[in-house]
């Protein structure tokens, strides 16, 4: 050869690899030409990559070039270029037409599954296309109306939210709107918490708006309410006599209850149990105020004198508490006060699942937001992500109502 195979550079008779390129002239295959000197010999070409649609320049309006699909190219797909089935069986949205894609649409308030997004969630909670248990609706609740908002969240230690709330607005004889808000704490220990705090709720938020509108007395109804709520829970625990047999060790149904109503110029509260509700003025030069007593063991220490409050509150019994809504309560003692605040502010009303990470009024003062009266549902989340932070051992229901200004020099009733 007399010249290299590869790269055509000259070659002498003695080299056995090409002095350019390095190739390995040995190993080359030879050919006669007419005149009897040996010819290189060319590698095959190389075969043809398919040619792909080119793509689309973009126009002036630097609008991006539609983008080619699989199916642009036979053989690409399986089955012969059809796009494969999905394993949910809904059509590929790529191919369908707009009539198998709204056949295949479920109907409006049809629930789809977390976590495959295609099956539809059964009454009982379940995924009929993967199974997967779907999240409770009870495990996080927000609602905003013009003048109060609330929160429920499940927390980050227990299995569901036992926690229930309810906000309204009724309308006064004289045509002036009155605020409600009711919370409602279910007692863990108890059977069907849930229930109770569910039933409560609703119970006394129907009879406020039958004795409100009447000109009831903003604070008796509120007392007749909370006797409703217990009737509510107390039916709970009529169930039928072998239900009682198969579960002889468990109890009647049980919840706590605080609520508020806010008017043009009263402030009412009512409570049974241990949760609460605060006072909190826009001006945090003010004093803020707890507005309701604990129904509970460390409450009797303090009040007895038996017990500082810290010395109480300490105690592995301090959460136990002495008064409840339920067939089995001792005796049900509803408690309910009226006030007139001179100033605006924000009433706190709260299970003990938030008040544990801000027990003392200024605590609570310190952690609602200074723009609450004007934003009550961002106070709402800001307290129930405070609970979240500490740790949040237990669910947590907060409700946020503004209190409109009155006159300077008003006090309480």
């Amino acid at each position: 050869m007399s010249v290299c195979p590869s790269c055509e550079e000259p070659l002498e008779e003695s080299d056995r690899f090409c002095g350019a390129c390095g190739y390995d002239l040995s190993s080359a295959p030879h050919a006669s030409a007419p005149d009897g000197r040996a010819e290189p010999v060319t590698a095959p070409a190389a075969q043809e990559p398919p040619a792909w649609p080119a793509a689309q320049e973009t126009d002036s309006s630097d609008t991006p070039a539609p983008v080619h699909l699989p199916t642009d190219l036979e053989g690409i797909e399986s089955a012969g270029g059809e796009a494969p089935a999905r394993p949910d069986g809904a059509p590929d949205p790529r191919t369908a037409t707009p009539e198998q894609l709204e056949a295949a649409t479920p109907p409006a308030g049809t629930r789809l599954c977390v976590a495959c997004r295609a099956g539809q969630v059964d009454p009982d909670g379940y995924c009929e296309n993967c199974g997967h248990a779907q999240p409770r609706e009870r495990d996080h609740m927000e609602q905003e109306l013009d003048a109060v908002a609330a929160v429920s969240d499940r927390g980050l230690r227990h299995h569901r939210n036992e926690d229930a709330f309810v906000i309204s607005s009724a309308a006064l004889p004289d045509g002036s709107p009155a605020v409600v808000a009711v919370v409602c704490d279910g007692v863990s220990s108890a059977t069907r918490p849930d229930a109770a705090s569910l039933a409560a709720t609703r119970a006394a938020d129907e009879s406020l708006h039958e004795s409100l509108p009447r000109g009831t007395h903003p604070q008796q109804a509120l007392h007749e309410a909370i006797l409703v709520a217990a009737e509510a829970v107390n039916a709970l625990a009529q169930e039928p006599a072998t239900a009682r047999e198969h579960q002889p060790h468990q109890n009647a149904p049980a919840c706590t209850l605080v609520a508020s109503i806010v008017t043009r110029d009263l402030l009412v509260v009512g409570w049974v149990g241990d949760s609460r509700a605060y006072w909190v003025p826009d001006d945090r030069s003010a004093t803020a105020a707890r507005l309701t007593e604990d129904d509970s063991w460390a409450a009797q220490m303090v009040a007895a004198g038996l017990m500082s409050e810290a010395e109480a509150y300490a105690d592995e019994r301090a959460h136990a508490i002495t008064g409840w809504l339920g067939a089995d309560a001792y005796e049900l003692e509803p408690h309910t006060a009226s006030f007139k605040p001179d100033r605006p502010g924000v009433v706190v009303v709260c299970t003990d699942g938030l008040w544990n990470y801000a027990e003392s009024a200024q605590e609570m003062a310190g952690a609602v937001p200074g723009d609450a009266a004007a934003r009550p549902l961002h106070a709402a989340q800001v307290l129930t992500g405070h609970a979240l932070d500490g740790g949040g051992h237990d669910n947590v229901t907060v409700a946020v109502l503004p209190f409109p200004g009155t006159r300077q020099g008003a006090g309480s009733a």
